[in-house]
Parts: structure tokens; C-alpha cells; sequence
């Protein structure tokens, strides 16, 4: 039976012309920000980390806020054949609007820090989704580090055998930094609160001018306090825990990030500053902002993870 042809011919009939094997977009070339590091072919993890995949990303919008994170394997795991140690996890809480979050950095002294990192982001997160979302409330972030920490110790007797650890047996295999928190929408503006253990950091990044400030206190440059650089990560819980609360302004977007963003950051007037400041005006795709994060710069080869989140109204995702 011929198909019918003119006019009266559907279009599932019709073919359309074969499409040029050059036409389209170019694939995306690894983006380099000064020098970059040198280029070879990631070599699988060890056989059993299968449940990390070497990238992870995320996104998606509430009637108030958009959130992305995205957490990519560094240059070093991707050459020594070692799993990625970071971790970032999301929810949305739906009766409020707002949006509960968690980023980890699993300690590399650690023997598997990358479950230590995946646990203490899913148990924080569950935590702080349990306890009292309303505005009036100030979440109790001892609570939610001391299960994230809990989380850990009940991994390690699990491991163990059902032998009780030490603290030192729990570091020993699960050590990760933490920083948890939530975005609640209010009428005057979205509310930050959230805590950290351990080195990982926040930022507010005005989009008017560029600029990063530093949530809980700079690593680097001259604000920089004067303490110890030691790391105490979980299960260590400190009382209490470092914490902070801001206003998200309509011009500012949250920033959480593990140290393999924020040592190439710096504080932020850099080539690796105006990049981020560049592609964040606006949220971006989540496989967009996972390529971005997995820029090449030379000596920078840390895992790497990066979520933000958006008031919206402002600016329409691209």
C-alpha cells in the first residue's frame, strides 16, 4: 500500500530530511580558569563504590525559591581510582515552601568517608525535615548534628559487629564535615538558618556587585581569624554548633559549598569568583551547574560541591 502523499498526509507519514552530523551545538569543552590542570580519562572507582557516582546534580523550584546543588569527583579521585567523598542532599518542605538542605566533605584520612558523607547529609536532613518548620521556631542544630553524628555511630557498630565503637572508631571510618540548614520563606524575605561542623562554608553572593560574604568566617585573606586551621568534623558535635541567620535579599543568592570550591574561591575576586558570579545570575540547568563546578584549574583537584539557592520573582530560570 502506497502512503498517502499532499494535503491530506499526517505527518507520521512523512519523512524529514536526514539531519547533518555537524549541525547543532558543539559538545561542551571542560572549562579552564587560568592555567588548567592536566587532561586524562577518569579511571573507574574501586569495585564496590558503585553508589557513588562520579557526578551527582540536582534542581528544581517551590512557589519561592529555586535550589541546584551539584558534587563532582576531583582530579585526584579521578586518577588514584578513589570514590567521591563529598555528598549534597535537598527536600523541599511542603507545607511552609521552604527548603531544608545539607553539604558534606568526607574526611580523606577517613576509611570510608564517602558513606560518612552521605549518611550525615540524609540523617540532618531528615532531622531538621522532623522538627518545627514554622518562622517562629529557631531549629535546635545541636539536635540535628547530634543525629547526623548518631547516624555515624550506629554505621560503625553496624560494621562492627554489634560491638559498641569508641568515637576514635567512628572517626576512624565515617569523619565528615556537615554544614545543614534551611531557607523559610517569610513576608519580608526568605530566612537563612544553618549550622556547620567542620571546614565546609556558606556565602551570600550579591549579584549586583559580585560579591561573596562569608557566612561563618573566612579561611583565607585578612579576615581570616586567628585560630587553629584543625579540622574537628563529625562525629564530634560542638555545643553548640557553629551557626548563622541572615535575609535573603531579592539581589543575593545562598551558597554552600564543600572546600573544593571554596579554596579555588578564595574570597571571591578571582577568575573562579566572577565565573560563578557570571553563570549564578539566574538558576541555571543542573547539568549546567555540575559542569560549571567541575571547571580545571592547576593544583585544584578536590572534590567538589556547590548548592544554591534563589528567592524567586526575581529572575526566571534559563
Amino acid at each position: 500500500m502506497t502512503p498517502p502523499t499532499g494535503e491530506g498526509a499526517t505527518t507520521a507519514h512523512r519523512q524529514a530530511p536526514p539531519v547533518p552530523a555537524t549541525s547543532g551545538p558543539p559538545p561542551w569543552q571542560r572549562i579552564t580558569v587560568g592555567e588548567p590542570g592536566p587532561e586524562f580519562e577518569a579511571r573507574p572507582p574501586g569495585q564496590y563504590a558503585f553508589e557513588f557516582p562520579d557526578t551527582e546534580c540536582d534542581g528544581w523550584s517551590t512557589d519561592h525559591l529555586s535550589l541546584r546543588f551539584a558534587t563532582v569527583r576531583g582530579a585526584k579521585h579521578r586518577y588514584y581510582r578513589q570514590p567521591r567523598q563529598d555528598a549534597a542532599r535537598a527536600a523541599a518542605h511542603e507545607s511552609t515552601g521552604g527548603v531544608a538542605f545539607a553539604v558534606a566533605d568526607g574526611v580523606s584520612s577517613a576509611t570510608n568517608s564517602e558513606f560518612g558523607a552521605v549518611e550525615a547529609c540524609r540523617a540532618a536532613l531528615e532531622r531538621m525535615l522532623d522538627l518545627a518548620f514554622a518562622p517562629e521556631d529557631r531549629l535546635d542544630f545541636r539536635d540535628v548534628a547530634g543525629h547526623a553524628a548518631e547516624r555515624l555511630r550506629e554505621l560503625t557498630k553496624w560494621r562492627l559487629g554489634g560491638r559498641e565503637p569508641e568515637p576514635g572508631e567512628v572517626a576512624g571510618l565515617y569523619a565528615t564535615t556537615l554544614v545543614a540548614g534551611v531557607v523559610r520563606p517569610e513576608p519580608a524575605g526568605p530566612v537563612v538558618e544553618l549550622c556547620r561542623v567542620g571546614d565546609s562554608c556558606a556565602w551570600l553572593l550579591d549579584l549586583t556587585t559580585g560579591r561573596y560574604r562569608e557566612l561563618f568566617g573566612s579561611k583565607t585573606g585578612s579576615a581570616a581569624p586567628l585560630v587553629s586551621n584543625e579540622v574537628t568534623p563529625l562525629p564530634h558535635v560542638p555545643d553548640p554548633p557553629e551557626q548563622a541567620r541572615v535575609q535573603l535579599a531579592a539581589h543575593q543568592v545562598l551558597l554552600v559549598g564543600t572546600d573544593g570550591f571554596s579554596d579555588p574561591l578564595g574570597d571571591g575576586d578571582g577568575q573562579v569568583g566572577a565565573l560563578f558570579a557570571r553563570h549564578l545570575a539566574t538558576p541555571p540547568a543542573p547539568a549546567w551547574l555540575a559542569h560549571l563546578l567541575d571547571f580545571s584549574r592547576e593544583t585544584f583537584d578536590d572534590d567538589r560541591s556547590l548548592l544554591a539557592v534563589w528567592p524567586r520573582g526575581t529572575a526566571a530560570p534559563r
